[in-house]
């Protein structure tokens, strides 16, 4: 990769920090250093994309294809900074450039085999307003730039924000998300493949019922991607 003579002298001006350990990027990095990266806990679910522990979630929910994360998620962990700065710290940078790193690996296998377009899980109108953006939808534009698939954005809508999913259990977690998305284009969706994108996994709430609203187009099969995973 060409690196030009602004960017490296940017890069020492300000110099750019790896998101997890906190030390200095090379110029040729982004947001993780390469140990970070090197040390990230990737769930592999891409082996066994049918059958994994995340895809089995989903079993007899809505028709899934496939599904897979990037890395296992833990709290506490310091890779929960990558969420954490892309989530609550205004680095919306954050989700593309995992968005494309993350496409780069599955394109390795045929993850991505047979899908006709993405939909990134939305956010309600206020949170978004709130927070500036829609993680999921960063994450999506980088998957996007890497496989050209198209982006649904307009074809379900959030309709309310009940709180935080952070500290709910599983069952609040499914009543929290109860009859919150509407399908606004079903049109546009009938028979197609879709990858729902999210930014973690936990109990898989959240892409249930938006799934389960999309699914009210006739012929509509998922599969689904994140940046983590939560390990119950």
């Amino acid at each position: 990769m060409r690196i030009s003579l602004w960017t490296r002298l940017l890069d020492l001006i300000s110099p750019r920090l790896c998101t997890v350990c906190g030390e200095r990027l090379s110029v040729t990095e982004e947001v993780l250093c390469g140990k970070c990266n090197l040390h990230l806990p990737r769930t592999g679910f891409q082996r066994d994309p049918q059958e994994n522990i995340m895809a089995k979630m989903f079993w007899g929910q809505i028709p899934i294809e496939r599904a897979t994360a990037l890395f296992y998620y833990e709290a506490h962990a310091e890779t929960a900074n990558i969420l954490y700065e892309l989530k609550y710290k205004n680095h919306p940078e954050i989700g593309e450039t995992m968005g494309r790193m993350m496409a780069r690996e599955l394109e390795r296998g045929d993850f991505f085999d047979g899908i006709d377009g993405i939909v990134p899980v939305p956010l309600a109108k206020k949170r978004e307003r709130q927070r500036g953006y829609n993680q999921s939808m960063e994450i999506a534009k980088g998957v996007s730039k890497i496989t050209r698939l198209p982006i649904y954005d307009k074809v379900v809508k959030r309709n309310t924000f009940s709180g935080s999913q952070t500290s709910k259990g599983r069952w609040e977690r499914n009543e929290n998300v109860e009859n919150v998305f509407e399908l606004i284009d079903g049109d546009s969706i009938r028979g197609k493949h879709l990858l729902i994108i999210d930014d973690v996994v936990t109990t898989g709430a959240t892409i249930i019922a938006c799934a389960k609203e999309m699914s009210k187009a006739e012929g509509v099969r998922f599969s689904v991607l994140s940046l983590g995973f939560a390990k119950s």
